[in-house]
Parts: C-alpha cells; structure tokens; sequence
C-alpha cells in the first residue's frame, strides 16, 4: 500500500483573507467550507473542497509568523503541498530515514482536525511539504 493516500491540499499564502476568499468563491463557485485560527501558528485559514482535495488560504495574523515572513520574502502564491497519510509517526520516521530533513519531528495540531509536521524544503527540491492525518476521535489538542 502506498504510504501517501493523495494530496490533502494545496497551501496559498495571501495578504488579505476576505478578498483571497472571494477571488476564490468566484473561481471554484462555491464558498469556503471552512475558516479557522490557528494560533500557535500566527495564521488564518480558508478551506475551500476542490474534488477530493482542497485548497488552503493561509493569511498572516502576525508579520513575524511563518506566513508573514513567507510573504514578505516570496509574495503571495502557493506555500506548501499537503500529502494524507495513514500514520503520520511512521511516515515522519520511514521519510527520516530516506534521508528527508523534518522540521516538525513529532506531529502537532493543525487546522481542520489535522495532525500535521512538515518537511524542510531544504531536502524536497524547494517544496515545503506537509503530512496530514486526521486526528483520532479520541485525542485532543497537543
């Protein structure tokens, strides 16, 4: 069985939340399912369904955050890939080992029920590429 189960989603830094919403509203025609803060992470999101996948609107809510300085150095557009995985402890440890440089190297909690950690794009060819599980109906925040 593959390890990746397919691309969760795709991540898009934006300056402005409400305008990147609407621009995106009007090119997929639907609203976004879903916004939410996650603090821990200086960020607003915007879950938008695409099929089997989704588009994430990342807005800075602090320029010191991750977001705000991705946006500061590189501008708007596509921040990070997301890839669904079965067990995100084995896929850290498996990538680890196949040579990958982890920045998170335990999962944490993300936004829309996720356990993510991501991958340094030091060792993905310049992607900053993220592992998404869904969190256990049992677990809580970390």
């Amino acid at each position: 069985m593959n390890p990746i189960k397919k691309i969760e989603h795709l991540g898009i830094a934006v300056k402005d939340i409400e305008q990147a919403n609407k621009l995106y509203e009007k090119l997929l025609g639907v609203p976004p399912y879903k916004q939410e803060a996650v603090e821990s992470e200086a960020v607003l999101t915007s879950f938008f369904k695409v099929g089997d996948s989704k588009i994430e609107l990342l807005a800075s809510t602090n320029e010191d955050g991750p977001i705000g300085k991705f946006i500061a150095k590189k501008g708007e557009g596509i921040h990070h890939i997301a890839f669904d995985v079965e067990n995100i402890e084995i896929e850290l440890d498996r990538l680890e080992k196949e040579g990958f440089q982890l920045i998170n190297k335990t999962p944490k909690s993300g936004a829309d029920n996720k356990l993510v950690a991501f991958l340094h794009p030091k060792s993905t060819n310049g992607v900053l590429i993220e592992l998404c599980q869904e969190k256990p109906v049992n677990q809580g925040e970390n």
